[in-house]
């Protein structure tokens, strides 16, 4: 089947329900494989007063939950989601929550070459079970290239301040839209999906679309 729906996703790769709710989403399209989605990654920062170095991982969460039991009671849906899905994050490794405005720019750069999935993969898998840096230009790089991207030009482009205003303009006019959380899902630019829902649902989704339900 001929890909011509646009599936828009706002999403971070330091959002861990953007990670489940992609890991659901894969699984639904590997079972539909004629499934009818042109899938478009947007911008949206989790956190875009997030310093340029980014903050020590323990303080952040602290900030954000106050203590290590509110840390334990946050993280435990997120573990179970992943451990359900065969994700095997190992936040234990993560040093730093990173600023994630360049690794938005690789994927706004991997757009223009149609790998923009394989980027948001690896810019996933590096932060949540490599606990890698993914504001390191090095760290970049190497995502880029894995994907097929020619890494010299993601290093030259990374150095200078390319893109960086659309990117914001980006967000500004999501955020604009009503939407201010992630994942969220837009469907053929009128349908809304938000949160990281089951591979069941987009089964169905897919079922209605190609007229299977």
């Amino acid at each position: 089947m001929t890909q011509n729906i646009r599936l828009d996703i706002f999403a971070d790769p330091v959002c861990p329900w953007c990670l489940i709710g992609k890991a659901e989403l894969d699984r639904a399209l590997e079972s539909r494989p004629d499934h009818p989605f042109a899938i478009t990654w947007q911008p949206y920062q989790l956190d875009p007063q997030m310093p340029q170095a980014g903050m020590d991982y323990v303080a952040y969460m602290k900030m954000k939950f106050t203590d290590e039991k509110g840390i334990l009671a946050a993280m435990k849906p997120v573990m179970e989601a992943s451990e359900r899905l065969g994700l095997w994050i190992n936040p234990s490794l993560i040093e730093r929550v990173p600023n994630t405005l360049n690794a938005h720019r690789l994927l706004y750069w991997a757009s223009l070459e149609q790998v923009q999935t394989p980027v948001m993969s690896g810019l996933m898998r590096a932060h949540w079970r490599e606990g890698k840096n993914i504001s390191n230009p090095d760290v970049l790089v190497a995502i880029g290239e894995a994907a097929g991207m020619d890494g010299q030009m993601i290093r030259r482009l990374l150095a200078t301040t390319e893109d960086r205003d659309q990117i914001s303009t980006r967000e500004i006019h999501a955020r604009q839209r009503g939407i201010n959380s992630v994942p969220t899902f837009i469907v053929a630019d009128s349908h809304v999906v938000t949160g990281a829902q089951p591979a069941s649902l987009w089964m169905q989704v897919i079922d209605e679309l190609t007229g299977q339900a």
